[in-house]
C-alpha cells in the first residue's frame, strides 16, 4: 500500500516584527530579538516554517542607505525555506530601491 502526503506548497507572506521575533525566540538558540526592521518576511504553508528581518546594516561603514542587511533568517528546518527567504529578502530590497542585500553567517 502506498501512503500518500499531500503537501501544502511553500509561500512568502508578510510578517509583523514582534511575531517574526516570537518565530526566532522559539527556534533559535542564541539570538535575541531584533529592535527594528525595515521589512520582515514569512515562508509558510498552513503555518509559518521560516522568518527573515531585515534592516539597516549593523556594522556603519556599510551603513550608507543603499544597503540592507539580514538580520535574521530562522526556520523551523523546512526543505529550501531559507533559500526562498533570501531570494524574497533580495527581491523586496531590489524593487524598494536598494543596491546591496548583505548577511552574515554565524
Amino acid at each position: 500500500m502506498l501512503l500518500v502526503v499531500q503537501v501544502s506548497a511553500l509561500r512568502i507572506t508578510p510578517i509583523a516584527l514582534d511575531e517574526a521575533n516570537a518565530f526566532i525566540t522559539m527556534h533559535h538558540r542564541h539570538h535575541k530579538p531584533v529592535p527594528g526592521a525595515k521589512f520582515c518576511i514569512a515562508c509558510s504553508d498552513d503555518m509559518v516554517r521560516g522568518v527573515a528581518i531585515v534592516g539597516r546594516p549593523v556594522a556603519r561603514m556599510v551603513d550608507n542607505g543603499l544597503t540592507l542587511e539580514v538580520n535574521r533568517c530562522c526556520t523551523d528546518g523546512t526543505r529550501n525555506a531559507c533559500s526562498m527567504l533570501y531570494r524574497a529578502s533580495w527581491r523586496a530590497a531590489r524593487e524598494l530601491g536598494y543596491l546591496r542585500l548583505i548577511t552574515y553567517t554565524l
